[in-house]
Parts: C-alpha cells; structure tokens; sequence
C-alpha cells in the first residue's frame, strides 16, 4: 500500500509537472529518490553513552534503524580520534521516505518557532538541504527523556537535472517556501 505522499505523486503531481516543464517523457519527471538525516554529535566525544539516546530518537523519527557514522581522521583540538563514533545519519528510500516527508512538511515545520518560510536555495544539482535547529519540532521527541535540545540536517536528494525542476517538484508536495 502507497503512502499518502506517493499515491498524490503518482496520480496527480506527476502529471502536472510533466505538463508545467514541458518534458515529452513522463520518465522525465523528477522525483524523490532518497532523504538523509543526519547528526553530529560533539558530546559523543566525552561521552559515548549520548549516542545511545540520540540514536534511539532518530530510530522513532525516522521510523528506520539509525546508524552511527566515525570520525575519518584523528583532530588533536578536539581530542578526537580516528574510528570515534561522532554522529548519526539516516537514509530513507520509497515509502518510509515519503512517509516522513509527509510528516515533515505538514506537522513538522509548521512546529517550528518564528518559521516564515524555507529559502529557495539549491545545490545546483536538484537537492535539497534544511537545517533545523531543534529537532524537538517532530512528536517523536519525548521533552523528559531528552536532555537537550539539539539540531540536525535533512537532504532530499531529487533526479531533477536543475533546481527549477527540483523546485517544482518540492512546490508540488506544498513545501512552505518563502516568497522571494
């Protein structure tokens, strides 16, 4: 069974982005391929334990075992070595992907304080970064088992051969850009 997302892509969003770029294939069309969160967790370097809790959080965010990510390469300034747990990172594909996009873009953002729209800033290939500063913006989050608030990134990787195309695409899911 299709999740919302998908189903309004395929049956509607697909069509119409077809017809608004002007592409003769619907093969053309650009599409979702995978959403990354990702975290860096400066504490994990004192502290291991730390990890074990924010990884469970993303586990229950992202609705997908979350995995650890280590340091390449040893920094003596912040006492770090090589193979040190440092982070967490999560990729997302086909439905839980447009499940959690579902769930970022109507319950998620609109969460966030003193929100007035995403900038329209690409990467010049079709993807899409957002860096939120507080990650407690998801119902996941459980305010007592947490103990502080912290930020992560999120990539939504496209097959859009340009930002236009990858704007569209992310304007069609009704993403709150900024009017500028």
């Amino acid at each position: 069974m299709k999740s919302r997302l998908e189903k309004l892509y395929t049956d509607t969003i697909c069509k119409k982005l077809k017809k608004e770029l002007n592409l003769d294939n619907i093969m053309e069309v650009p599409k979702v391929t995978k959403v990354i969160l990702n975290m860096g967790v400066k504490d994990a370097v004192a502290d291991s334990k730390s990890l074990n809790l924010i990884k469970d959080v993303f586990t229950q965010v992202s609705g997908q075992v979350a995995v650890r990510t280590y340091a390449k390469k040893s920094i003596a300034g912040f006492k770090l070595r090589e193979g040190m747990p440092i982070g967490i990172m999560v990729t997302l594909r086909s439905r839980k992907m447009y499940d959690f996009l579902d769930k970022l873009i109507n319950i998620s953002i609109p969460r966030v304080k003193d929100f007035h729209g995403l900038k329209t800033k690409f990467d010049g290939n079709g993807n899409y970064n957002i860096g939120l500063k507080d990650w407690m913006v998801f119902p996941e989050v459980d305010y007592d088992s947490v103990d502080k608030s912290r930020g992560l990134n999120i990539t939504i990787h496209t097959s859009a051969k340009n930002d236009v195309q990858a704007l569209a695409l992310l304007k069609s899911f009704n993403m709150p850009f900024t009017q500028n």
